[in-house]
């Protein structure tokens, strides 16, 4: 969510071939699905890869913490190398710097174990520490309160982790879920999208922005706010300070939504699936809405009047946010480049639109989600639910589960580690008041759409 990954996006493209490991996007997709084929492979051989899938249990002392981490100490150390060579492949490929991230992965990498293992208390949920909120808690007390070297930022790559754990994500959603639920999130989102754009823009305009500030505040809020705006800013043709101004402001409610939207959805005593959609459909950013999702799943059999699972929560927010909303950054690139090239941008240039922009621009994480996804519908075709609970949940599923939520974790951490509230004041008062007025429309939609419209859909949501 920091701002230190706006140029890559807005620089000059690679070629048609290089896409395929110079790109971020691309590299989540290679490891994500390598991780699901790896572990599918070992299934099939009546094996599984929980051995370096390690993850902390659930625990209530600290001499059951000790004799836990005494077990699988080598197990973590194993997890971590693995990590650590990964991650620096993909660094490398593109264009980053080896030796800092190593650095600043090791920090990042501790401070997620420690978060991670609070997380598993036996009375953690009883105070609501849940590893997402507690991981952006911590990081925002890190980095505004001590603080951190700038350096130290190369580890903390949001987008990559976000994107990796939602590709891991779909190997624990069926596809046949998705073709039942998809359909409505579409929907849903699509009409979220144009309505938050369109009051964002012409709110905007009303106040004397700029068209190519106002664009991006308005993809920023209708789409994804960090991937959207760095996307639509390089198809308008933005200044270099548009991006940065659009993502302070998608940080500023994204965090405040992470504990505001988990919370009134409590008193309203939605079911897990509603919240999980009304979330997807307010929130800006993809990890924050993760968080939100899973934190509130984690209020389920609480004894606190929530019906649904936890993974309704997680699974109508990823429908939502990842099939419905994401797949517009592509629609809204390519429109708003149209529109610059013709109207705005007539006198500059005689530029023609290219039509390979909307795959230029198109979310390729999605792509990946989609894949594990279908893997994962043909590997437990056939399948009882019993013997999905037996056999195929701890030895397939569960493994990929902790991948996962070591991935939401280092993102959550690196939203916290990179957000300074300082630098939040230099996007004025104007972008303030248009953003904050898509912000009201958005969740005010949305509510009605997930609770009232859609409701019956997402309150049914079956995730097995």
């Amino acid at each position: 969510m920091s701002t230190n990954n706006v140029e890559p996006e807005v620089a000059i493209k690679p070629s048609r071939w290089q896409e395929f490991w110079v790109k971020e996007d691309w590299w989540a997709v290679w490891l994500g699905l390598g991780i699901v084929i790896l572990a599918y492979a070992f299934y099939l051989t009546g094996s599984s890869i929980s051995w370096i899938a390690v993850s902390p249990s659930k625990w209530s002392t600290l001499s059951e913490l000790v004799k836990q981490f005494s077990k699988n100490g080598i197990r973590y150390v194993a997890l971590f190398v693995a990590f650590l060579v990964l991650f620096t492949i993909v660094v490398s490929f593109t264009g980053q710097k080896p030796k800092a991230f190593v650095q600043s992965f090791i920090f990042l990498f501790i401070l997620s174990t420690i978060i991670y293992t609070a997380g598993n208390w036996e009375q953690a949920s009883r105070y609501n520490l849940e590893p997402p909120l507690l991981a952006l808690v911590l990081g925002l007390i890190i980095s505004n309160v001590i603080g951190l070297p700038r350096w130290l930022d190369a580890g903390f790559r949001v987008e990559f982790y976000i994107k990796l754990g939602i590709i891991l994500l779909g190997a624990t959603l069926p596809f046949t879920l998705i073709i039942w639920a998809g359909p409505v999130a579409i929907l849903q989102a699509s009409i979220v999208s144009l309505v938050t754009f369109f009051t964002i823009f012409f709110t905007a305009r009303k106040l004397g922005l700029d068209h190519r500030l106002a664009a991006v505040l308005g993809a920023g809020g209708a789409v994804c706010g960090v991937s959207a705006s760095i996307a639509v800013a390089g198809a308008v043709r933005a200044k270099r300070e548009y991006p940065p101004i659009a993502i302070s402001l998608v940080v500023f409610w994204a965090i405040i939504f992470i504990f505001a939207l988990p919370l009134i959805s409590r008193v309203l005593h939605l079911p897990t699936g509603v919240a999980g959609a009304w979330i997807g459909t307010s929130e800006f950013a993809d990890a924050a809405g993760l968080a939100a999702a899973q934190s509130y799943g984690g209020y389920a059999g609480a004894h606190l009047g929530i019906s649904g699972t936890p993974e309704q929560a997680l699974a109508s927010y990823t429908l939502i946010k990842v099939i419905g909303r994401d797949v517009w950054i592509g629609i809204w690139s390519f429109a708003l480049a149209f529109i610059s090239v013709t109207v705005w941008e007539r006198s500059e240039t005689n530029s023609k639109v290219q039509v390979g922009q909307i795959w230029w621009r198109f979310p390729k994480f999605v792509i990946g989600f989609l894949i594990a996804s279908v893997l994962t519908t043909l590997i437990v075709h056939g399948n009882t639910l019993a013997d999905y609970n037996k056999l195929v949940k701890p030895s397939l599923i569960a493994p990929i589960t902790s991948l996962r939520t070591w991935a939401f974790t280092f993102s959550f951490l690196s939203i916290g580690l990179t957000t300074r509230f300082r630098e939040l004041a230099n996007a004025g008062i104007k972008p303030f008041i248009a953003f904050t007025a898509g912000v009201i429309v958005n969740i005010i939609l949305g509510y009605i759409l997930s609770v009232i419209v859609f409701g019956h859909y997402w309150s049914s949501l079956i995730t097995h």
